[in-house]
């Protein structure tokens, strides 16, 4: 039932100004008027949480919980607005009160708790279990500063704090009564007392885990769930006499050190100190989680023999691993059983999502970090290992597979084989990375116990990333495909294949697209100051900046057209525009030098006038969520472009679809089931596939006879050498993809490999673009066979396949 109507919420949030900010609508700021919206609609959250826990407790439902270093949430008024049903009346209330709705969405900061796919994909699935009446709560930290704001100066990225707690915090309501204290370092003391051994960590390092809620309504339902964001506290803020004494910093040290746990999200860990702090910051998040969790069943249930029966702990990637050995330590040491029980009860809680194959994310720590921060989880996954390295040695009796299998091996602790070890399920996320996990990666665990391998490919939003951020397009799936039905049922999507004939269907979202692109350069115009082309070609990369996906080689392509316009000025009849937005880690060099490599492009173009109305270059500074749902709805082509093999899924891809932009990719990640229910008469498909780049690198790949083949390519690459009209060259990159650097092999990636073939796709792509009825025709069928990539569905997913948890 909607809980407001205009009139309503007009009380309601003037009533709100004047208890909370001793102001009328007259005299409030934008800013005020913005937290008195997020107060109403976190009241009423509030009631249906408490109505939902009472419901849950009832009928003493299993319960998810969703462990995760990231959730990258974005905006939240008008996400929530939207689900609680109240958007229109929201907006028609603010407009009668003198305020513009659009200015207060748009002062909400982004929550910025993620960096890429992995916390927004977590961040769907939190809506999805909400809308599907699952009984779930998400847990984190309760970062500071999440990621980074990024600012691009003389075309060099540089990483600026991102203050989104300012605003932000008017979602999250603090329970310091359900504190719980986490402990680091110190000595531990066994001894024996009725036939048990017990230990004790004594003169450990304690903080307090303070949490802050989040409520998460879901779509079409009363329902509503937790994201639980724990803060770190000292126990002990002050040490008085130190400060008595004039030793200030001295007396704040302990305060200090706990805060530095929640300070940023993903510490360099390129040196000690970085290291032990995100150990740190995943130990806090993870002790802090299961001992709340255990606690609260404990307190309905008087017994842990019934835990794995009632909650299922699913870890999103190897960050949360340490929950294996948490669990097992709460188990024995404060519940008192035996280790079989608590393993038996521990692999039956716990399922892990395996999100990439890339060596360097799957996480090990030095043996002696372990030891000297968590004496008693170290001692914990000895004995795991152990355990685990016997049931190793009696199934194959083969030395090397049970060194590649170990979890603790060479002074390391390897957290992707503590959760093969310690879980029900291993999931992968899309078909093809769970086939690489099983045939691959994880072969070997899976031959033993092939039980455990799933898979689940990720799903979006798709109330968020399409009927909220695209209400042009909304409109229309609502005239052809039966009203609403699709918001609660993606599949309905399908409806509009029927339409692929009809031209004045395909006339109208052709307009609808053309509307988008007006609307994102003004946005571009207003934010970035430069001015875009809406009749040219909006081709889109944006994504999280690593090698395997390949910006390189769409700026190797580019560069390309680049010197054919040189060549021939008038060999690009269609305008086209190429957008990049992306973050570099701020410690990846190389990921750096790209992007001030695509805004020397970017100057270069924009300062040739034989491109003018031709070609362009923009990089977005500050790729978020918030200007994704800008973008996303006037984007056309879709790049995916990574090395086969190397994308896990992939969330992106989906989100271009179910927008009606095409994709120009390899058979990588989800772009694999993409094709499946597209064909490839609606994709723009190139490359080496998976197993051909594995046997393209056991033959001995030697790029250097593609570059002295191929003259475009010969010139694309020498240009890095040359450089632009701003003075900088990029030997480095040169030599990187020739010769290689820093440990890595000569063009890693096969960019040079899959050169030739991405060219033709992308010519190809242009060729389709100007015809317009085929391309309006081919976004359609893009758009109604993009409903299987929705979270619903991977959420379905998950529940009957994995938790085995009811749902609506």
């Amino acid at each position: 039932m909607r809980p407001f109507t205009t009139e309503t919420l007009e009380k309601t949030l003037t009533e709100k100004l004047m208890l909370n900010f001793s102001k009328t609508p007259d005299e409030a700021t934008d800013q005020e008027m913005m937290k008195a919206c997020a107060l109403v609609l976190r009241d009423v959250m509030a009631i249906r949480g408490v109505e939902t826990r009472k419901k849950t407790n009832r009928e003493q439902r299993k319960r998810v919980h969703y462990l995760s270093m990231e959730f990258l949430m974005g905006r939240s008024l008008m996400k929530n607005a939207y689900n609680l049903d109240v958007l229109p009346q929201l907006k028609e209330a603010l407009s009668n009160l003198g305020f513009k709705a659009g200015d207060i969405f748009e002062m909400e900061p982004d929550a910025a708790l993620g960096n890429g796919g992995l916390g927004r994909l977590a961040a769907c699935y939190l809506d999805s279990m909400a809308t599907l009446d699952i009984p779930a709560t998400g847990y984190s930290i309760c970062y500071d500063l999440g990621l980074f704001k990024q600012k691009i100066v003389e075309g060099e990225q540089v990483e600026l704090p991102d203050h989104w707690k300012d605003l932000g915090m008017s979602w999250l309501v603090p329970k310091p009564e359900e504190a719980q204290e986490v402990r680091f370092g110190g000595t531990l003391r066994e001894f024996w007392d009725n036939g048990r051994l017990h230990t004790v960590n004594e003169n450990a390092t304690t903080v307090l885990a303070v949490p802050c809620d989040m409520k998460i309504p879901g779509f079409g339902t009363d329902h509503v769930n937790t994201l639980r964001l724990w803060e770190p506290r000292a126990t002990s803020p002050m040490d008085m006499s130190l400060f008595s004494r004039g030793e200030y910093l001295k007396a704040a040290e302990e305060e200090a050190m706990a805060e530095s746990i929640s300070k940023v999200l993903y510490p360099d860990d390129s040196h000690e100190e970085g290291k032990s702090l995100r150990l740190k910051q995943q130990y806090f998040f993870v002790s802090a989680t299961m001992q709340s969790i255990t606690t609260k069943h404990m307190a309905m249930y008087g017994t842990m023999k019934n835990f794995h029966e009632k909650n299922v702990i699913q870890i999103n990637d190897t960050h949360p691993a340490l929950v294996i050995p948490e669990l097992m330590r709460i188990l024995i040491d404060d519940t008192g059983m035996n280790w079989d029980d608590a393993w038996a009860i521990t692999t039956q809680s716990v399922a892990y999502t395996n999100h990439t194959v890339l060596a360097e994310a799957l996480e090990r720590w030095p043996q002696k970090l372990m030891e000297q921060r968590l004496p008693r989880i170290w001692q914990i996954i000895k004995e795991i290992s152990a355990r685990w390295q016997k049931k190793v040695d009696e199934y194959y009796h083969d030395p090397g597979k049970t060194q590649y299998m170990a979890i603790v091996w060479d002074g390391q602790v390897r957290m992707a084989n503590l959760c093969l070890a310690g879980s029900m399920a291993v999931n992968g996320v899309s078909a093809l990375h769970t086939d690489i996990l099983r045939n691959d990666v994880f072969r070997d665990a899976c031959q033993m116990e092939p039980w455990k391998f799933k898979n689940v490919t990720n799903g979006i939003d798709h109330r968020r990333w399409l009927s909220e951020i695209n209400p042009g397009l909304d409109s229309l799936i609502r005239d052809l495909a039966g009203g609403d039905e699709y918001l609660s049922d993606a599949m309905a999507l399908q409806k509009l294949d029927s339409y692929a004939g009809d031209k004045s269907v395909l006339d109208r979202l052709g307009e609808i697209k053309r509307q988008n692109k007006e609307a994102f350069a003004l946005h571009a115009k207003k934010t970035r100051g430069v001015i875009l082309d809406p009749n040219s070609i909006f081709d889109v990369q944006v994504k999280r900046l690593h090698e395997y996906k390949r910006q390189l080689l769409n700026v190797l392509h580019i560069i390309a057209l680049y010197q054919r316009l040189q060549d021939d000025p008038n060999a690009i009849t269609q305008p086209h525009t190429f957008l990049f937005g992306a973050k570099a880690a701020p410690g990846y060099v190389v990921a750096k030098r790209i992007i001030r490599l695509i805004n020397s492009l970017e100057d270069q173009i924009a300062h040739d006038p034989i491109c003018k109305d031709k070609l362009q270059v923009v990089f977005l500074e500050n790729y978020r969520v918030s200007l994704a749902e800008v973008l996303m709805p006037a984007s056309e082509v879709s790049q995916q472009i990574s090395t086969a093999g190397k994308e896990a899924s992939g969330t992106g891809n989906m989100k271009f679809m179910m927008n009606g932009a095409l994709t120009v990719g390899t058979l990588d990640g989800a772009n694999v089931e993409m094709n499946q229910v597209l064909g490839e008469e609606n994709m723009f498909l190139f490359g080496l596939h998976a197993d051909e780049v594995q046997q393209l690198k056991r033959e001995g790949y030697v790029p250097q006879r593609l570059y002295t083949q191929n003259e475009t390519l010969r010139r694309c690459v020498d240009a890095l050498r040359t450089g632009f009209r701003d003075g900088v060259t990029y030997e480095d990159l040169y030599q990187r993809l020739l010769f290689g650097s820093g440990g890595s092999a000569a063009d890693e990636y096969l960019l040079l490999a899959d050169f030739a073939s991405y060219c033709q796709a992308e010519q190809d792509m242009a060729a389709a673009y100007m015809d317009r009825e085929r391309w309006n025709r081919m976004s359609l069928h893009n758009i109604a066979r993009s409903g299987i990539f929705a979270a619903d569905r991977s959420v379905k997913e998950y529940a009957d396949n994995i938790w085995h948890v009811s749902h609506r």
